[in-house]
Parts: C-alpha cells; sequence; structure tokens
C-alpha cells in the first residue's frame, strides 16, 4: 500500500460529497480523505496500484483542481 497526497480545491463537505462515489467506488482505492483545516485542502488516497498521475486524472475528470503535494 502507498499513500498519496494531493492539494486539491476540495474545500467543503458538498464539494468533498460530490466526489465520494467516484472515490469510494473505485477498486484500487482502500481509503481516502480529504482535510479541510489544511489551506491546501489535502487529499490522502491510499491505493496498492494508483500512480499519481492516475488520481490526479480522476479528480480532474470529475471539474476539480488536484496536484501532487511536494514534500
Amino acid at each position: 500500500m502507498v499513500v498519496l497526497v494531493f492539494k486539491t480545491n476540495l474545500s467543503s463537505p458538498p464539494l468533498i460529497e460530490s466526489m465520494a462515489p467516484f472515490l469510494n467506488s473505485h477498486p484500487c482505492i482502500s481509503e481516502w480523505s480529504v482535510d479541510t483545516e489544511d489551506l491546501d485542502n489535502v487529499l490522502r488516497v491510499v491505493s496498492t496500484k494508483l500512480l499519481e498521475k492516475d488520481v490526479i486524472q480522476l479528480i480532474q475528470s470529475k471539474g476539480f483542481v488536484c496536484e501532487v503535494l511536494p514534500d
């Protein structure tokens, strides 16, 4: 398992809820969360198979901003 971390614009519960069905049903995502208390609205995704580019494409395909959060 690997934890992938991203900066997003998922800044409120309604926005997060709009993405939940896609993240919950994805077969390669075992856990995910969004920290709206963080300035970067950090999305953490736990997966065994997904690469950063895969998550970015998924989030961006739904109209949201998603980029790798630098260490």
